[in-house]
């Protein structure tokens, strides 16, 4: 895994100077990462691009200059960066009934289940390893951190000619298909074979 580190970050004059350029390159790379699976859950597959974005964003909106809490973004952004033979994901509960906001989070309840979310090809499921620390016995975050661990066999049937990749959700109150576009999934071979 390439961690990102300070040489990566450009300066706060630098990044001010490229920030619209920058800005409207990870839109459309973000683009191609995302995806709805159902009305309420989204999908934004992160890679070291999308992340290092993130950090310069948090630079800059909380006017951070200290060396060591520049290394705290980074390493809190370095933990969803996906490993080798691994996608890593932003997962959104995306609710946009106000007065419904609560009835609709808590029907999510254990949604972070080994079971729940999986990326599928052929006949083959990997499902996602929520990261720790976003639900407890009563209430659960409207974003989550996944990763998709992906064996040799789902990377090669995903590389094959016409192979249909999807991603299902199966929850007791919540259950929802996608077909993953095909820019997306050559988001995902780009990833596998980095």
């Amino acid at each position: 895994m390439n961690l990102l580190t300070p040489s990566d970050l450009l300066s706060h004059a630098d990044y001010e100077a490229q920030r619209t350029t920058l800005r409207q390159e990870i839109i459309a790379l973000k683009k191609r990462r995302r995806i709805e699976v159902g009305p309420l859950v989204t999908l934004v597959f992160e890679n070291r691009r999308t992340l290092l974005f993130q950090v310069q964003e948090m630079i800059r909106a909380e006017r951070i200059f200290e060396p060591s809490k520049i290394q705290e973004e980074l390493d809190v952004y370095n933990a969803l960066l996906p490993g080798t033979g691994e996608l890593s994901a932003t997962v959104m509960i995306e609710i946009t009934t106000q007065e419904r906001i609560q009835e609709i989070l808590d029907s999510f309840q254990y949604f972070d289940r080994s079971d729940t979310l999986a990326l599928t090809v052929q006949d083959q499921a990997v499902f996602a390893d929520f990261e720790a620390g976003h639900s407890k016995e009563d209430k659960i975050s409207a974003v989550h951190f996944v990763r998709f661990p992906v064996p040799r066999s789902f990377l090669k049937a995903l590389g094959e000619d016409g192979a249909h990749a999807g991603i299902r959700i199966t929850h007791e109150y919540y259950r929802a298909e996608a077909k993953v576009p095909p820019a997306l999934q050559e988001e995902w071979l780009k990833d596998l074979k980095a």
